[in-house]
């Protein structure tokens, strides 16, 4: 893997946002929910499909605050769009998600 530049870095769009809804996906290959998350005013509501169900049951995903790369162009999953991407650290099948230690507004940039 070769090493990224720091102008290259500049271009993500990392932010903070809340998840204010949690569904099962059962059109998606690989175990996953659909999550509507608030980025705050600037960036507003974004859906994501997150392969998080080992770890999370939807009800405690309700009100987590989270990371996630807002200016990925939307990817079709299924019958779904994904418009951001949820950052986690993967161990095997098991993702645990980057939030923060403690509650900030939403749409806080990440750098």
């Amino acid at each position: 893997m070769g090493d990224l530049t720091w102008s290259e870095f500049e271009k993500v769009d990392m932010r903070i946002g809340t998840i204010i809804e949690a569904n099962n996906f059962p059109k998606a290959r690989k175990p996953a929910y659909q999550l509507t998350i608030d980025f705050g005013e600037e960036i507003g509501i974004r859906k994501s499909s997150a392969q998080i169900t080992k770890r999370y049951t939807k009800e405690e995903l309700i009100g987590k605050q989270i990371m996630a790369v807002v200016n990925f162009p939307k990817k079709q999953i299924a019958n779904f769009f994904s418009e951001c991407l949820v950052m986690g650290a993967v161990d095997g099948d098991d993702v645990i998600l980057m939030e923060p230690s403690t509650k900030i507004p939403n749409g806080l940039k990440i750098s």
